[in-house]
């Protein structure tokens, strides 16, 4: 008989004891809001924001709502919208147009690569057409570009680079924290990223005056004195009368969750990569099935997992992702033509006007993804690459021999 998975792929561990402790501790002080403070105290948010400017080596920080509101956040302090084209990779997810075209951008797709990262020649190419001024860069899947000749690039080109890090917190190119890179580095804390507030996202930068907008529209309320890791009064003093209210503050309760979960997450780091390379072993020279590159500069945080089926007809993959799921196997395909759940591609979304990107599409069409959440063993990503390779197989030879 066929071996059948039978874990969730959805099922993420528990929030830290240590968490719950200081989550229990808020709700029992009833004072959850992050600028209700009792005398002499910093509060957790504000903790939150000076550990993890410490962690990623920037100057300040900033918690908010949501990785999405952190994406918009970024993008107002830039003066992005309306009659500004925003640049970012066709390989993404909604949240990250959606931000764009939410401040009244314009999204402008830059092709992506068979390693699934931006294309930069293509990028050079739109940077010279559009003369966009600014690239939300997203580190879709925790794939990760050359950082650094892309900074090469846009930094001769004066386009100021944000970097979307919801799938790399904890990861680095050639030694170099994701985030750090570009102007404005925004991270996730949704459920099923490296840290888990249910919601949640952090802004990070080292410009002053961007930090203090981003304090002011998030909804400061001028209480931004109470921040850990913001910039000096001054800088808000020139800028508060002009600066919206764009409310999307992170509550105590949260950052009570996130603060032992950032102390552990070199260590979740290994956890997810010891994963994945159980994955990557076990479908290696699987015939059909093509493993994404990996370079050696690339430090990746492995929360998911990602091959693809090139060339193969679409039919073919629809009876891969149908085989596996038979069998316990949850794929996502982002190569279907109606997005399903949270995969999507750029030509679903027709609020950005999509144009049509050729080799993205041939790299997205056979592109398979499933999640990796740490209550995974070992031997369980064991068993799930044995059952895909021997349902891709199936199908290969199959399709071989017809």
């Amino acid at each position: 008989m066929s071996e059948r998975f039978t874990g969730s792929f959805t099922q993420q561990e528990p929030i830290p004891e240590d968490g719950i402790a200081a989550a229990l501790a808020v709700l029992r002080s009833g004072r959850l809001h992050r600028y209700n403070l009792a005398a002499g105290e910093i509060g957790e948010t504000a903790l939150l924001e000076q550990e993890f400017a410490q962690a990623t080596g920037a100057r300040y920080c900033l918690a908010v709502a949501s990785g999405g509101y952190a994406l918009g956040c970024a993008l107002r302090a830039l003066g992005a919208g309306p009659g500004v084209t925003v640049l970012t990779n066709a390989f993404t997810l909604a949240p990250v147009p959606g931000a764009i075209a939410a401040v009244g951008a314009t999204p402008d797709f830059v092709e992506v690569t068979e390693d699934l990262v931006i294309d930069l020649d293509h990028l050079a190419a739109r940077i010279a057409e559009t003369r966009a001024p600014i690239l939300m860069l997203s580190h879709m899947r925790g794939h990760i570009c050359d950082m650094a000749a892309l900074m090469r690039l846009c930094d001769a080109e004066g386009v100021t680079v944000i970097e979307d890090c919801a799938h790399t917190m904890g990861a680095d190119w050639d030694g170099t924290p994701t985030g750090r890179w570009g102007r404005i580095g925004a991270f996730s804390t949704q459920t099923y990223k490296h840290m888990n507030s249910g919601e949640g996202g952090l802004l990070i930068t080292d410009d002053a005056e961007l930090a203090a907008r981003m304090v002011l529209l998030s909804g400061s309320y001028m209480l931004y004195e109470r921040h850990g890791a913001a910039p000096a009064p001054e800088v808000f003093e020139r800028l508060k009368l002009d600066v919206p209210n764009v409310s999307g503050r992170m509550d105590h309760l949260r950052a009570a969750i996130l603060r032992p979960q950032l102390a552990r997450l070199a260590e979740q780091a290994r956890r997810w990569n010891a994963r994945y390379r159980v994955l990557e072993e076990g479908l290696k020279d699987t015939p059909g099935l093509t493993l994404i590159r990996r370079p050696a500069r690339e430090g990746f945080v492995a929360s998911s997992f990602q091959f693809r089926l090139a060339g193969w007809a679409n039919d073919a993959i629809s009876e891969v992702v149908a085989r596996a799921a038979a069998r316990g196997v949850e794929l996502k395909w982002f190569g279907a033509d109606h997005p399903a759940g949270f995969t999507s591609r750029y030509a679903h979304w027709r609020y950005a006007a999509p144009p049509r990107l050729p080799r993205t599409d041939a790299v997205l069409a056979g592109l398979l993804d499933m999640r990796l959440p740490l209550t995974f063993s070992l031997e369980d990503c064991a068993q799930i690459a044995r059952i895909l390779r021997a349902e891709v197989g199936a199908v290969w030879q199959a399709r071989a021999t017809a």
